[in-house]
Formats: structure tokens, C-alpha cells, sequence
């Protein structure tokens, strides 16, 4: 039994184990779907081969890799028409910290809608709408232009952007995510991943 008083010491093999889990990134195009293939459709997954990979110039990330990589799993979806930041990894507290029920990690999208947004509708994606008989939480929302916004969520339910434009009457034409907690898609290309290194957290 494990009591307050007591120095709990991480086998160092453990710790070793546990750095050496991988966790990716990759700029999902339209298409591709986020866990297993779908009839016709590839898992974003199959992206993530040698000649796709992202350095950027200030890539420090010099670890091993041993091809296929085996045991990613994506930590929170991405639907087949979304684009944008998918991440993937082999390491379960990363998927618990941001896919877990209580999770408060932020996710933020673009949104393109067909019409004009009114500010009416703005304040009702802020707060007031529910999905599947749950009140949402509260969003942030913020108009770049006519028929262009920027959405934060801390939630992740299937297709929750879309189905809550759709409660206003607005209809999705682009929706891209762009940032997951601390980490953004920043100048990853599309179709292409690469490493979360040592230094990130999200």
C-alpha cells in the first residue's frame, strides 16, 4: 500500500521507456480519415512514412525511428472534410490529457461558413447550445470577416463545430484545426507530420 510518507522512484528503465514514446504530428488533408481506414478512405495514419516528414530549422529531434511505426493511436478526431493539426501518439497519459471526458486542453479551428455570421448567432456558438441533450461548454468565437471565424473549444464531440453551426444555420465549408493546447500546426505543410520533441507540452 502506497501512504502519503512514502518516495516512490521511477525505475529508470521505465523512464527511459517512456521518453522514447513518440508522439506526431501531422497536417490531415480532406480525405483522410483520423483512426481506421473507412471503405475507400485511408487512415492518416499511412501519412506518416519517411519521405513525408517535416524538419523544420529548428529541428532537434534526432531520436531512432524503427519503420512501420507501431502503436500510434490519434488523440482526438478529425473528421474526413476537416483539415488541419491531427495528433497522434504511443504514449497513453498524452491521449488521457487530451482526449479524457474531463479534459480542459483547448483546440482551436477555423471555421468558413456560406453566409454572412450574425452577431446573434456568434453569442448562441458562445454559449447556450447542447448536443445530444448535453449543455456545451462555453466556446470562444471571434469574426475575422464576414463568413470567416476563429473558434476554442475544450471539448471534442463528433463533428461538434459543424453540428453546432448547423443549430444556428450555418453551413460548414471549411473547417481547419490550427492549434491543440501550446502546441499550433504553424508551418507543417499539408500532408506532411513530424515530432513532438522533448521541449513541447501541450
Amino acid at each position: 500500500m502506497v501512504t502519503m510518507d512514502c518516495n516512490v522512484v521511477l525505475d529508470p528503465l521505465v523512464e527511459s521507456y517512456q521518453k522514447n514514446l513518440l508522439t506526431v504530428l501531422i497536417h490531415k488533408p480532406i480525405g483522410y480519415v483520423s483512426g481506421q481506414p473507412e471503405k475507400q478512405y485511408q487512415p492518416a495514419a499511412s501519412l506518416i512514412i519517411p519521405k513525408n516528414r517535416f524538419r523544420s530549422s529548428n529541428d532537434k529531434e534526432n531520436r531512432k525511428i524503427i519503420w512501420p511505426i507501431k502503436g500510434l493511436a490519434p488523440a482526438g478526431r478529425l473528421d474526413i472534410d476537416s483539415t488541419g493539426l491531427l495528433v497522434m501518439t504511443q504514449d497513453g497519459r498524452i491521449a488521457k490529457r487530451l482526449i479524457a471526458p474531463d479534459s480542459t486542453i483547448e483546440k482551436e479551428y477555423l471555421v468558413r461558413v456560406d453566409r454572412e455570421v450574425l452577431a446573434t448567432e456568434v453569442r448562441r456558438l458562445k454559449s447556450g447550445l447542447t448536443l445530444d441533450g448535453v449543455k456545451l461548454a462555453n466556446a470562444q468565437v471571434e469574426l475575422l470577416d464576414r463568413n470567416y471565424f476563429r473558434m476554442v473549444l475544450t471539448e471534442g464531440r463528433k463533428r461538434q463545430i459543424r453540428r453546432m453551426c448547423d443549430q444556428v444555420g450555418l453551413n460548414v465549408t471549411g473547417l481547419k484545426r490550427v492549434r491543440v493546447g501550446n502546441i499550433r500546426l504553424g508551418s507543417l505543410p499539408l500532408g506532411k507530420w513530424r515530432l513532438v520533441d522533448h521541449s513541447e507540452s501541450f
